[in-house]
C-alpha cells in the first residue's frame, strides 16, 4: 500500500498517545526499540502485553489488553501476526469510538479489519513502521543507516 507523505505526517503529528500491542521488554526486539523511539520523540507510549501486565515499561504500566487501558489513546500500533488483527481492531473500535489511527507494523496486514476500521472513520496504515516513517518524514533516516537518496560525500 502506498500512503502519501501528507497522510503519514498528519498521523504522526496528531497522535500523542500510542498503545503498542505486542510490545516486548527485550531491548533487541523491534517492538521494544520502536516503542522506545516513539517515547523519546515525545509520544506517550502505552505498552500492551498480557505476559508483562502490571509491570512498568517506558514509564507506563503494561496493560494485558486494550480494553484495560483506562484512558483514551490516539493510535493503536499492532506488533502481532496478521491473523490476530481482527479481534484487536474490534476491541480498539469498541473501547475508543473516537480512535484516530490503527497502525499495523511491517508484515502485518488485514484487508477486512482495515475496511471495518476505515468505515468507522479511523485512518489505517498497514505494513509500515511508525519509527521508520517518522525518521523518513522528519529527516532522521540518515542516522539509522538508511539510504536517503542524498549524496553527502564525494567519491
Amino acid at each position: 500500500m502506498d500512503y502519501s507523505l501528507t497522510l503519514l505526517k498528519r498521523v504522526l503529528t496528531e497522535a500523542k498517545t500510542v498503545a503498542v500491542v505486542g510490545v516486548s521488554s527485550n531491548p533487541v526486539r523491534p517492538s521494544y526499540f520502536v516503542a522506545r523511539y516513539l517515547r523519546l520523540k515525545g509520544f506517550r507510549v502505552i505498552p500492551v502485553n498480557p505476559g508483562l501486565a502490571g509491570q512498568e515499561l517506558f514509564g507506563e504500566t503494561v496493560y494485558p489488553d486494550l480494553k484495560s487501558i483506562p484512558f483514551d489513546v490516539d493510535m493503536v500500533d499492532i506488533f502481532r501476526r496478521s491473523e490476530a488483527v481482527p479481534p484487536l481492531v474490534d476491541e480498539a473500535l469498541e473501547r475508543w469510538p473516537s480512535l484516530k489511527t490503527i497502525w499495523m507494523q511491517i508484515g502485518v496486514e488485514h484487508t477486512e479489519a482495515a475496511a471495518k476500521a476505515e468505515a468507522r472513520g479511523v485512518t489505517v496504515i498497514q505494513n509500515r513502521c511508525p519509527k521508520i516513517e517518522y525518521q523518513r518524514i522528519f529527516g532522521e533516516l540518515r542516522m539509522g543507516g538508511f539510504n536517503t537518496g542524498i549524496l553527502s560525500s564525494k567519491l
